[in-house]
């Protein structure tokens, strides 16, 4: 049982559906997510909506890190199910689930990432990236090997959005898990699918 429950669609003030529009940022570099046969996440926007002004202001870090992020979609998605993986977070691992697979990561992929960096098969920036989101959350602070490994590839907006990225979805964990969350009822449907 969620400590908040969370308002069903029809009760989300008119503030908080405003906010929902920081989704969608002005220099959107990558496409917008689909919606049809994936998870709707009325969960946690319905927690949200008891906030309209805490949503707005993580919309808008939000919608950057998904839409307009210099990382790809894929590398996105690795420092996304990393944090579910290493906070233990069944919410945000199911509903990334169907994003990490549409931006490209393998079902193999994705089941080593509970494994993480050392995991075999990974490149070196893969298993950097990896790395970095253990570190973060670790010892919020990056290591000089990984840091190395990390820019030998990616460039300063790049390296930025890692970090971006890790902590947007650490505060997502300690969100989810400190209200207690439940995993939404499309879920079961979806997974069988």
């Amino acid at each position: 049982m969620p400590r908040i429950s969370p308002l069903p669609p029809k009760e989300w003030p008119k503030e908080f559906r405003a906010a929902m529009a920081a989704l969608h940022p002005p220099n959107q570099r990558h496409p917008s997510m689909p919606t049809e046969n994936r998870p709707k996440g009325l969960n946690v926007l319905g927690t949200m909506a008891h906030h309209p002004a805490l949503a707005q202001a993580f919309f808008t870090f939000n919608g950057h890190i998904l839409l307009a992020t210099t990382l790809t979609e894929r590398q996105r998605e690795l420092i996304v199910m990393r944090v579910a993986a290493v906070r233990k977070l069944g919410y945000e691992w199911v509903q990334h689930l169907f994003v990490a697979r549409d931006a490209g990561l393998t079902d193999e992929e994705i089941s080593r990432i509970g494994y993480g960096p050392d995991a075999p098969f990974w490149s070196e920036l893969d298993a950097a990236i990896l790395r970095a989101v253990d570190e973060l959350i670790e010892v919020a602070c990056i290591s000089r090997p990984t840091w190395d490994a990390l820019t030998a590839e990616l460039d300063t907006q790049q390296v930025l959005d890692v970090i971006g990225t890790v902590s947007a979805y650490d505060m997502l964990a300690r969100i989810f898990n400190s209200l207690e969350v439940d995993i939404d009822d499309d879920i079961a449907e979806l997974m069988g699918r």
